[in-house]
């Protein structure tokens, strides 16, 4: 089965809907108030079906100048275009801001209907075809076939069907392989289903029971039910008109111009990074930055302000009296950023269309190049935005993971970024990775140069520390960490486990080539400590009291005891006891012998097996509670050393 979806363009009375109705015999005008007044207001579908299986869904947009935000809500996801002119009246204004949507929209295929042609004589009709041919010349209907009908009589509208099934089968397919994403046209409620939103399917695929989100509400639902043109399906695809039933979502919840998707996929933004052309016969004299415009893409209808940057192809001429080098005026390209009042879901690659803020007119479009941009500076070099415009898909991944710095891209942010089959972009980045140009860790996408600048930092940091503290055995991790602000901490100590000049030990972190030097001075300190500890046995003097009594700081002693558990000279009881290895041997011994006759001890018999006091039995109790060697319960231990 193949889809395509063709769109009606022109001017109003020009007889699209009518056009459509010929070749459908469905009538697209569904509104009361269109059939009461002969015209157009909304958008209006229907189906075209071809015995091979081609199936041509039709979007009917209104002609008249002030519904042209609907005509642009339909004109999204079109993949070829009928451009309708009456014979009678020829080319109108409409006709020609049409023609500049659908060019600035990149359609890039189309027929021209010249319709009515029973109004009209054959010199007329000549005629009026000669005009055409001028008003397509340089646009993508330049080469089109052009055919004369009568909606009313029926004449060539047979011929016009077989021209629409020619076109048809030369359209690219939309990518069925991409994150599944549905701009809303319609949303209304359907007796015993619920809430039912239409649109065209731009990309991926969608099936009954699935998980989707609604953007940019960030609304999570399940699809109920699937149906393209009448007809009910188990799973939708790129380039139908779907009409999907969402579960448990009341229809005030959804408007036009909210994106249908996968979750946790695409991320709303309020500001995006473009290119922008300006049409050539656009009756403005210039575009100011940071004026307001209407942005129009997919269905949806924002306000925004530009911030337009150097031109890429600004003329030598002077510009005229009050127009600033930075605006742009007809005919001029740029790349430029839009701010929104509101989020919008968008990916990059996606296509736009400007409109004047007031009064309401059709100045230019492009392409979104950036749904995520890096703040810049006002002087800054455009270079990155010509890569998101010229390079290659790797060249964009590549980049864009490079900016994501430290925190990097997981594999959902990149998918849900640009508009690109999956299995592509999960092609390139497994070739980026083998390629060295990226890592990949705790499932996020780090670029190579981004990682060698955190390896950098953290050697820098270390060596600076151990040259000030020579005698100290590393840095805390989160001291290091507190470096890079923002890092996410599971992140960082994987990432730190990545450099190869780094050992971590528990929360410590040092050079592998650090060693602690000591000088004769201090091994002679560390004797002394030994010998004390030793003498005292169970009854160890404190951190303070040992400072005192062979007249050194607290501090000197605190870095000695580190180094001396790091040597394994000492075990650490508490942040003030420490007490030799060989005592800490004799006293698990002694717990172990113990243990064999009885499965829990008091304190008091815990004191006779050191044979220290009750003031030095209690700290050692509570080392041996927080080691999982014995466990309090009421007022005795009862042990949990295996026999």
């Amino acid at each position: 089965m193949r889809y395509v979806i063709l769109g009606t363009a022109g001017h109003i009375d020009h007889g699209k809907s009518s056009l459509v109705k010929a070749l459908t015999g469905t009538d697209p005008d569904r509104l009361k108030e269109e059939k009461e007044r002969g015209i157009t207001i909304d958008l209006g579908f229907a189906d075209l079906a071809y015995p091979d299986g081609l199936k041509v869904g039709i979007v009917d947009v209104p002609g008249h100048e002030r519904l042209i935000k609907n005509m642009l809500a339909g004109a999204g996801g079109i993949d070829m275009v009928l451009m309708v002119i009456a014979a009678d009246e020829g080319v109108m204004p409409q006709s020609r801001e049409h023609l500049d949507i659908c060019n600035l929209l990149k359609v890039k295929r189309g027929l021209i209907v010249v319709n009515k042609s029973d109004l009209v004589d054959k010199d007329w009709l000549s005629l009026v075809e000669d005009d055409i041919r001028k008003f397509v010349q340089g646009t993508f209907l330049e080469n089109a076939d052009m055919i004369s009908v009568s909606s009313k009589t029926g004449h060539n509208i047979d011929l016009l069907k077989e021209k629409i099934r020619e076109l048809a089968l030369s359209v690219e397919p939309k990518s069925a392989k991409g994150v599944f994403r549905l701009p809303v046209d319609r949303i209304f409620t359907l007796k015993g289903f619920g809430t039912v939103i239409t649109g065209t399917a731009i990309s991926g695929s969608v099936s009954v029971d699935d998980p989707v989100e609604i953007l940019p509400k960030k609304i999570i639902t399940k699809v109920r039910g699937l149906q393209s043109h009448g007809e009910m399906l188990k799973t939708a695809y790129a380039g139908q008109r779907v009409a999907m039933n969402l579960q448990g979502i009341s229809k005030d919840e959804i408007l036009r111009g909210d994106v249908i998707t996968i979750p946790e996929k695409l991320k709303t933004t309020r500001v995006i990074d473009a290119s922008i052309d300006m049409l050539k016969d656009s009756s403005i004299e210039a575009l100011k930055s940071r004026s307001l415009v209407h942005f129009h893409t997919g269905t949806s209808e924002l306000v925004a302000r530009i911030i337009i940057y150097p031109q890429k192809n600004k003329t030598a001429e002077e510009p005229s009296k009050g127009v600033s080098k930075e605006d742009l005026r007809p005919g001029e390209k740029s790349y430029c950023q839009f701010r929104f009042k509101t989020p919008v879901a968008v990916m990059a690659g996606d296509r736009y269309i400007v409109r004047r803020f007031s009064p309401l007119l059709t100045i230019g479009g492009g392409e979104i190049l950036d749904p995520s941009p890096l703040r810049r500076r006002r002087d800054e070099k455009l270079k990155d935005i010509e890569i998101f415009e010229h390079g290659s898909l790797d060249e964009k991944l590549s980049l864009k993971i490079l900016q994501s710095g430290l925190n990097g891209l997981t594999q959902n942010d990149i998918e849900g970024w640009i508009r690109a089959e999956l299995p592509e972009i999960r092609k390139i980045l497994n070739s980026l990775i083998s390629g060295g140009r990226i890592i990949r860790c705790e499932g996020r996408f780090i670029h190579k140069a981004v990682f060698d600048g955190f390896a950098g930092k953290v050697i820098t940091a270390l060596a600076n520390f151990h040259k000030e503290n020579p005698l100290k055995p590393g840095m805390s991790k989160e001291t290091v960490r507190a470096v890079f602000r923002g890092m996410d901490q599971k992140l960082f100590e994987s990432m730190l486990g990545l450099i190869g000049q780094v050992v971590v030990e528990k929360e410590m972190i040092r050079l592998k080539t650090f060693m602690i030097s000591l000088s004769d001075e201090k091994k002679h300190l560390k004797d002394r400590i030994l010998k004390v500890l030793e003498q005292a046995e169970f009854q160890p003097p404190t951190k303070e009291e040992l400072a005192q009594s062979i007249s050194l700081k607290k501090e000197e002693v605190g870095e000695l005891f580190k180094i001396m558990a790091a040597e394994k000279s000492l075990v650490r009881i508490n942040d003030s006891i420490y007490i030799p290895s060989s005592l800490h041997v004799r006293m698990m011994e002694s717990l172990k012998k113990f243990s064999a006759g009885k499965s829990e001890m008091t304190v008091g018999e815990f004191r006779d097996i050191l044979g220290t006091t009750r003031k030095y039995a209690l700290p050692f109790l509570e080392y041996l509670d927080s080691n999982r060697i014995t466990l309090r319960v009421g007022e005795v231990r009862k042990f949990l050393l295996k026999k």
